[in-house]
């Protein structure tokens, strides 16, 4: 465990960051919370049955972002509630503050600053953070084992009505409707002869 959490080799200021510091980067306190639900899920400190989360491991985390996962879920509690609880924990403020103080987060609007940015582009290239840290739940594998407790989206918003239109679309076209063989029954038209 000690290296999940050690000092990255990105740095300012002589400091690295942890993967929790490079998923606000990336994605905010959403992102935070949940990546520490994630690894916690995947060393095996939490179980996800029916999204749900319960502690079953032994493991007692020493990073501050995962004891709040731990402590937001005492029994079986649905995940969404747990990765708010987290998000907008005083833990999740304390990883914002560093990033604020190390200047690669604005203080106002909490967005990443261009040194953040370049900072998080250059560990993510060097290889240094988890992919979920990245891009969340969807750097999961649709129907994978792994896909983790997040998979209720793991594709982009609007990408299932697209699929269903372009599956109506085809059907359609098996039918005989919108295609150009409406042209035999006077629907599409090729234009008639004009002769000489």
């Amino acid at each position: 465990m000690t290296g999940m959490f050690r000092r990255g080799g990105a740095d300012r200021g002589g400091e690295g960051l942890d993967p929790y510091e490079y998923a606000y980067l990336a994605g905010g306190g959403l992102r935070v919370a949940e990546s520490a639900v994630v690894s916690l899920t995947e060393r095996g400190t939490l179980s996800l049955g029916a999204a749900r989360l319960r502690v079953i491991g032994e493991e007692r985390p020493e990073h501050p972002v995962e004891r709040a996962v731990i402590v937001a879920c005492p029994r079986s509690k649905p995940v969404r509630e747990v990765i708010e609880a987290v998000r907008h924990s005083s833990e999740v403020d304390d990883v914002a503050r560093r990033l604020v103080s190390l200047g690669l987060v604005r203080r106002w609007g909490r967005k990443p600053t261009r040194a953040g940015r370049r900072c998080l582009a250059a560990a993510a290239s060097a290889g240094q953070v988890p992919a979920y840290a990245l891009h969340g739940p969807a750097a999961f594998v649709p129907g994978s084992a792994r896909r983790g407790p997040l998979a209720a989206h793991p594709v982009p918003d609007g990408l299932g009505r697209t699929l269903i239109r372009m599956g109506k679309a085809l059907d359609d076209d098996g039918r005989g409707h919108g295609t150009d063989s409406g042209a035999e029954g006077g629907g599409f038209g090729g234009g008639g002869g004009g002769g000489d």
